[in-house]
């Protein structure tokens, strides 16, 4: 018998892979956490029925939310990570050298225990001695935190069930406050293809360009996304993400990769029409 595992991109689409087994499925109190493994994308990580990661493209999305704000601020000591239950964000984050303390803030704790034991690919790093783990709720997390981040890396599931208040004015303003003078954010900004994920991405864009003197979107591609086309936020009090792109220190670190680059970093910021219009509608 076959099994295939299904994910509803829209009412009109969805997005289908053969499985060999469930590795692991049970209902927290948050959310259906589900892991299973495939014959195309190896293990898969999926919450309330969508897909958070895949073994074989993770590291596009991991890649592409730390490596392009630690290559326009040098001096990160202190990061704040909200979400990442996977531990992907993390693992990047721990390649640094410079960085002194991470943060990682999620709400479920199930989620984390899951990854350590079936995806170590993403989660191996959460026992790094400078990460410290905090099981809690990230919007309470940040409240009345001032100037203590160096960068704060929003790592949200999409706008509904735990996700929804990381999308939401009061939360972008308090991100801003415990950020340093020269603090960055980057969120996960969903994609501009389908009229939901659109609607979505359009909202968080608006709320951050009305906190944040600086405030970019740069794009990705992530085959099991829906669309494959995503975005992710950059804001900042002082830098921007290209006119302050270090390419001579990023690239002095020797940091093996296997998406990111400094060209790409570029080029990454350079977005079609189509989302232009959606982000400044």
């Amino acid at each position: 018998m076959e099994l295939w595992y299904t994910e509803n991109q829209t009412e009109n689409v969805k997005f289908s892979t053969r499985v060999k087994n469930t590795l692991f499925s049970k209902k927290s109190d948050f959310q259906q956490i589900d892991i299973i493994d495939t014959e195309e994308f190896g293990k898969v990580l999926v919450i309330d029925g969508w897909t958070m990661i895949t073994e074989k493209d993770e590291f596009i999305y991991h890649e592409m939310i730390v490596h392009v704000p630690l290559s326009v601020n040098k001096d990160i000591k202190r990061v704040l990570v909200i979400g990442a239950g996977d531990g992907g964000t993390v693992r990047e984050l721990t390649r640094y050298n410079t960085i002194e303390e991470i943060h990682m803030v999620e709400i479920d704790e199930m989620v984390v225990r899951a990854s350590q034991e079936f995806l170590p690919f993403t989660a191996n790093k959460l026992t790094d001695p400078r990460v410290k783990l905090y099981f809690q709720d990230g919007l309470e997390f940040v409240k009345g935190k001032i100037n203590e981040y160096d960068l704060i890396i929003v790592d949200s599931t999409d706008p509904i069930g735990p996700g929804e208040g990381l999308f939401t004015k009061e939360f972008y303003t308090d991100c801003y406050n415990a950020l340093t003078k020269k603090g960055i954010l980057v969120n996960q900004g969903e994609s501009p293809y389908y009229s939901n994920n659109a609607r979505e991405m359009n909202r968080s864009f608006s709320k951050i360009r009305d906190i944040f003197p600086i405030s970019e979107a740069y794009q990705y591609h992530m085959p099991t996304y829906a669309s494959g086309h995503w975005i992710f936020g950059f804001a900042s009090k002082e830098l921007h993400p290209i006119k302050d792109l270090n390419k001579e220190y990023w690239n002095s670190l020797n940091i093996k990769t296997k998406y990111y680059n400094c060209d790409l970093h570029v080029g990454s910021f350079a977005l079609p029409n189509y989302v232009k219009k959606l982000l400044n509608k």
